[in-house]
């Protein structure tokens, strides 16, 4: 298998120059170098500590992936910003300005990668102007590589992506994830909203632990929609890229407009979808990554 021999990233669909081309092909080259060390750490003992909570994980390899892509980032574009989650853990400030701004999560699904679950991902986003211009998100363990550019597509491995186009709730597969939460209202509200969706008779829901390759299967096809309260702009960035340029809509869980620091999304191949899903769930409540 060669990641790295990706359709996609050239020029812009209107022949002229991407200015943000030179950016992108950085960012699979880090991903794809991310990639191995956490390819190599998972089988190896970890120094494991918490955040948020007991559930909230992080690993000595979270830091050293995360330092490795910020300083290389930072050298070839030093005026650049950067989002990273760990360095955000730290008490760094999470603000999206107009300045060309990198966000990042070096290892999601570091609690599978904890256990060893080879359900493990690098994700690295781009915005200009606060817009999100490109996402890069590699797969560790299987070595699926996909981007997406604003205008040009969304590819894994070379192959283009295109979401399903299911409508009705009763033929679709729907994604979630738990979130940090974990007293007794928020998780009566969980499970309260995957009892809505079943009762309504989707085919199933599922958790696999990792948010942006959660995203990604459902840009792929393989998962008809994804909604999750308590996750945050660095799982959500090259996702959200990904799936609108493989067709689907990414939007907030009120069934407006998606704000990428409001820690909530509903993803799904049709507005149909999503519209369904956001008059079906609950709200859990989260802080704003943009107020801590």
């Amino acid at each position: 298998m060669n990641p790295s021999g990706q359709r996609g990233l050239g020029k812009a669909a209107g022949g002229g120059d991407d200015p943000w081309e030179e950016c992108l092909e950085v960012a699979v080259q880090l991903a794809l170098q991310a990639g191995q060390i956490i390819r190599k750490a998972l089988t190896e003992e970890k120094q494991v500590s918490t955040k948020t909570s007991a559930a909230d994980l992080v690993t000595e390899t979270d830091h050293l992936v995360e330092n490795l892509i910020v300083s290389a980032l930072k050298e070839k574009f030093p005026s650049h910003r950067f989002i990273a989650e760990e360095a955000t853990a730290a008490g760094s400030k999470c603000i999206l300005n107009d300045s060309p701004t990198w966000i990042i999560d070096p290892v999601d699904g570091t609690c599978n990668f904890v256990h060893r679950f080879p359900t493990v991902a690098v994700s690295i986003g781009f915005a200009v102007n606060q817009e999100l211009e490109f996402g890069v998100i590699y797969h560790c363990i299987e070595e699926r590589l996909y981007t997406g550019r604003r205008g040009q597509g969304s590819y894994c491995n070379g192959k283009r992506l295109q979401v399903s186009k299911v409508t009705d709730i009763t033929k679709a597969l729907i994604l979630t994830e738990i979130g940090p939460k974990r007293d007794p209202d928020t998780l009566k509200v969980f499970v309260s909203n995957m009892e809505r969706l079943l009762k309504a008779q989707a085919h199933g829901v599922r958790v696999i632990g990792s948010a942006t390759l959660a995203l990604c299967h459902l840009a792929s096809g393989a998962a008809d929609a994804y909604y999750q309260f308590g996750l945050h702009c660095w799982d959500l960035a090259a996702a959200t890229v990904i799936i609108r340029e493989a067709g689907g809509v990414v939007i907030d869980t009120s069934g407006g407009p998606l704000d990428l620091m409001s820690c909530r999304v509903i993803a799904a191949g049709t507005q149909e979808m999503a519209s369904f899903i956001a008059q079906e769930i609950q709200t859990i409540h989260y802080g704003r990554d943009d107020e801590n």
